[in-house]
């Protein structure tokens, strides 16, 4: 097949060379707006390049992923909607809950299958704890754990227009808790402090944030982030059920340093960058949209999913600010 990327910054560029490695695609067309990008993408990998996105969607592509900035979600997704395309998009859909219900609202009837990116639905731990879950092996959950701790904070100016934390980092807990454990977030009391990196806090947002979320079962999660981890990118999740306990991302890279006398776990070198972490779930990410795009399955992770983890982020943001628990009632619109 003939898979089309808008967007050839750090995620694109590393999208580009998985679906290169992919069996099932032939050819890819590439465009983005900085020439000497493009340039560099197409010698590496033998793609077409496009001048535009317009170009692109009319080359013959048979799928499009899209790595672009944010604020051009909404109009790529339409536009290849419109075109009869099948979609990969990272998140989030858009820049917020209104827009983003926007683009559902039209994707919803179109035939068109849209596949939004949420990696660590296709991570091997991640996916043996929701068929543990779903097999009843647990029994009933009384309580979820999932952390997400960046080794260092992104720049000031992605911090400036990535709507905060809960939006641009926990939304990946959001959407965890929401797949593995199959139920939704009823209420949220969110809470957050600024412990460095000074621009955070200018920007009005915190580079240290936890939410309680309570399930519609009554199980509560807890979600820990931060952008100060300096052994490196933690990622973890914990299910507590009435039979058994489980845990993801308790392997020797998990950089975590045990100070119980003669333990030797972790042993091995720690994760500092989430490409790595996830390494594995992103190549099998892309498999799947492969198959969409074939037919031979439906989006793994919709719009609709991707709407719901955003309404959770825009809750968590609002009790942060109001100090309050918030029902989710309040951010539907």
């Amino acid at each position: 097949m003939r898979i089309g990327i808008m967007g050839l910054g750090r995620i694109g560029a590393f999208h580009t060379a998985t679906l290169a490695g992919l069996d099932s695609v032939d050819s890819l067309v590439v465009t983005d707006p900085v020439a000497a990008t493009v340039a560099a993408v197409t010698e590496r990998f033998g793609a077409t390049a496009a001048d535009s996105p317009e170009a692109l969607l009319a080359a013959g592509v048979d799928g499009v992923v899209i790595a672009a900035a944010t604020d051009a979600h909404p109009e790529l997704i339409l536009a290849a909607v419109k075109a009869g395309i099948p979609v990969f998009c990272e998140k989030p859909v858009a820049r917020g809950v209104e827009e983003s219900l926007k683009v559902l609202r039209a994707v919803e009837g179109s035939g068109v299958e849209v596949h939004i990116g949420y990696n660590r639905r296709f991570d091997a731990g991640f996916m043996a704890a929701r068929r543990a879950v779903v097999s009843g092996e647990l029994g009933a959950l009384h309580t979820v754990r999932s952390t997400t701790l960046d080794p260092a904070p992104p720049p000031a100016a992605y911090v400036a227009t990535s709507g905060g934390i809960f939006r641009d980092c926990s939304v990946h807990d959001f959407d965890i808790v929401r797949w593995v454990t199959g139920r939704e977030v009823v209420e949220v009391y969110a809470t957050g402090g600024n412990r460095g990196a000074e621009y955070i806090r200018a920007a009005g947002d915190v580079d240290t944030a936890s939410a309680l979320l309570t399930l519609d079962d009554g199980t509560i999660a807890v979600i820990s982030n931060s952008r100060h981890n300096a052994r490196g990118h933690d990622v973890r999740l914990e299910l507590h059920g009435m039979k058994d306990s489980i845990a993801v991302g308790l392997e020797d890279k998990l950089p975590l340093r045990s100070v119980e006398p003669g333990a030797g776990f972790p042993a091995g070198v720690p994760h500092t960058f989430f490409m790595d972490r996830f390494a594995d779930a992103y190549r099998a990410e892309l498999t799947a949209f492969t198959e969409v795009v074939a037919g031979t399955r439906t989006s793994p992770c919709t719009v609709a999913d991707a709407v719901e983890a955003s309404r959770i982020a825009d809750a968590c943001t609002l009790s942060l600010h109001e100090h309050r628990p918030v029902r989710l009632e309040e951010v539907r619109a």
